[in-house]
């Protein structure tokens, strides 16, 4: 089971910090992958993290801005948000794929419910 937090409003320019929290499996033997829904859009990959926390890949439209960590011991992957624009308003969820790391949604195997993100201007 994958659980989001951490989303809510906030002003452009703002930050969040969200939390995918893990149970039920071994954080240890899954890539981690963030992803997100705006309303009449298809889901998209935001970030992703590899099992060991080495290897991350960030989307164009917001590297530089966000930031993926994970502490397998607490069984927490993070999404940092920072510089927040209007465009990034969605749902946010995690995704968990055994193996190795990648950005393809399908590729996942368990996910979140998800956490809303509303940047206002």
């Amino acid at each position: 089971q994958l659980v989001e937090s951490g989303g809510g409003l906030v002003q452009t320019g703002g930050s969040l910090r969200l939390a995918c929290v893990v149970s039920g499996f071994t954080l240890d033997d899954y890539a981690i992958g963030w992803f997100r829904q705006a309303p009449g859009k298809e889901r998209e990959f935001v970030a992703a993290i590899n099992r060991g926390g080495s290897v991350t890949y960030y989307a164009d439209s917001v590297k530089g801005r966000f930031t993926v960590s994970r502490d397998n011991a607490k069984n927490t992957v993070w999404l940092e948000m920072n510089s927040l624009k209007s465009e990034d308003t969605a749902v946010y969820s995690c995704g968990a794929v055994p193996g190795l790391v990648t950005t393809i949604p399908s590729k996942y195997t368990d996910w979140g419910q998800g956490t809303q993100v509303t940047v206002s201007s």
